[in-house]
């Protein structure tokens, strides 16, 4: 771990939260990091149960998985389980509070965040509150229930799931070179004795290793709440990600492979996944959180499927090869879209980019530098999704959508971080040229 002595004002900091109930010490993180780390390396040498070939008539890949994340479970004060699936003589038992649903459409692969206090169908006072929450079905009716309630919420066929707990991401996170993350105001502080945390990271850049990126993407301090929190791990997701394409991510491989058994649990078709790998350069990555509201009385959330729909596209649009969905559906009018780059690089590319983009038609561009980040590079909105798949397309960059990223209505975020002076090297000669503007009028 170490600390810059000017931390970076990336000013990624996020507005009021909701009103939430306090989160468990023990909540699962689970990155669910198996099927994104080119999805299934982790099982492929893993007999299946699902299956389907996950090829439709032109050869691509079309399937959709479920990804979720489970924590270790303790039979005695701080001393984990011997047996990490046995359900019982357990001090706490484990829920699944990192839920996604990723749908692989040919080179599109689009992750839905679920919030773990969605509840599964429509809400029965009859019940207690807590067992209606889709993360408590891994544990009350296993992955099979858990599948069943992640279709009941959003409408989605689930080919088959890989569920990791967070030992297996740590291990990960570490044969990819660690995480590079930027700690807002404030800093960070999470001592627990009891569960064996002692965080503490100040304010500005860090590069962690595997068990401390596990706990700093489990805190909510400094994100808001539990949205803020997802809306961070996909930042971190888009980072990990992007380097399974380096020689470093080949390395780990034997690490990711060795996941099944060790911190792995799937009934994936490794079929399925080999459909994955001739596309592995090409793949466009989007993250998205599902719209809800909250229930009335409770902390429960109810699924907004008409939004969802808006977001996403309806059901089964990846499997049926059917059309885009509205959000990945390019804006026609740039000029009507308002661009914020945040200028990371160090090679003074944000000035550049806004001179490309004025030459597009973008009309309405600020930038604003500040210093260098090994953070991804990536494209950040927030309700505006189809303006940021554009751009998002035309940088060849991953496209967030989250609840609590510092974009303004209608406005979409630039995040350029180091990794862009090789990914948009092509803006170097025009970084060279000087220039004082920093918003095109």
């Amino acid at each position: 771990m170490t600390r810059p002595p000017a931390p970076p004002r990336l000013d990624f900091s996020f507005p009021s939260p909701r009103p939430r109930s306090r989160l468990r010490a023990l909540q699962a993180f689970g990155l669910s990091l198996a099927a994104l780390t080119l999805g299934g390396f982790a099982v492929m040498s893993s007999p299946g149960s699902a299956a389907a070939s996950g090829l439709s008539a032109d050869g691509l890949p079309r399937f959709t998985l479920l990804l979720a994340g489970r924590d270790i479970v303790y039979c005695y004060y701080r001393t984990p389980c011997r047996d990490q699936d046995q359900r019982t003589g357990l001090l706490q038992t484990p829920n699944t509070d990192t839920l996604m649903v990723v749908k692989v459409d040919g080179t599109r692969v689009s992750v839905l965040n679920i919030p773990r206090d969605t509840n599964v169908g429509p809400y029965d006072p009859r019940q207690t509150k807590a067992s209606q929450k889709v993360n408590s079905r891994y544990w009350s009716q296993g992955p099979e229930g858990l599948a069943d309630a992640v279709e009941t919420i959003t409408g989605e066929h689930v080919d088959a799931y890989v569920i990791v707990r967070t030992d297996y991401v740590e291990r990960v996170i570490d044969a990819l070179g660690g995480l590079d993350v930027t700690v807002p105001e404030g800093g960070i502080e999470w001592v627990d004795r009891a569960a064996g945390v002692n965080l503490k990271l100040n304010p500005g850049p860090h590069h962690l290793a595997g068990k401390e990126a596990v706990l700093f993407l489990r805190v909510r301090k400094g994100f808001g709440d539990d949205y803020g929190r997802i809306d961070h791990q996909k930042q971190a997701l888009t980072q990990l990600a992007g380097r399974l394409k380096s020689a470093q991510g080949l390395a780990a491989l034997p690490t990711i492979l060795g996941g099944v058994g060790n911190g792995v649990e799937t009934n994936l078709d490794p079929n399925l996944l080999t459909t994955l790998a001739p596309q592995l350069g090409k793949l466009r990555l989007s993250f998205a959180t599902l719209p809800t509201t909250t229930i009335p009385g409770t902390f429960n959330l109810a699924a907004d499927r008409d939004a969802l729909a808006r977001l996403w596209g309806p059901p089964g649009g990846a499997s049926a090869g059917g059309a885009r969905p509205p959000a990945e559906v390019p804006d026609e009018n740039p000029t009507r879209v308002k661009v914020k780059i945040v200028d990371a690089s160090g090679a003074n590319l944000g000035q550049a980019l806004a001179r490309a983009l004025a030459v597009l038609g973008y009309a309405h561009v600020r930038v604003e530098a500040v210093p260098a980040s090994a953070e991804a590079s990536q494209v950040l909105t927030g309700e505006d999704a189809g303006a940021a798949t554009a751009l998002a397309d035309v940088l060849g960059l991953p496209r967030l959508q989250g609840e609590r990223f510092p974009v303004e209505a209608g406005e979409v975020g630039i995040l350029l971080g180091m990794d862009a002076r090789q990914s948009l090297a092509a803006l170097a000669p025009a970084a060279a040229a000087p220039s004082t503007r920093t918003e095109t009028p």
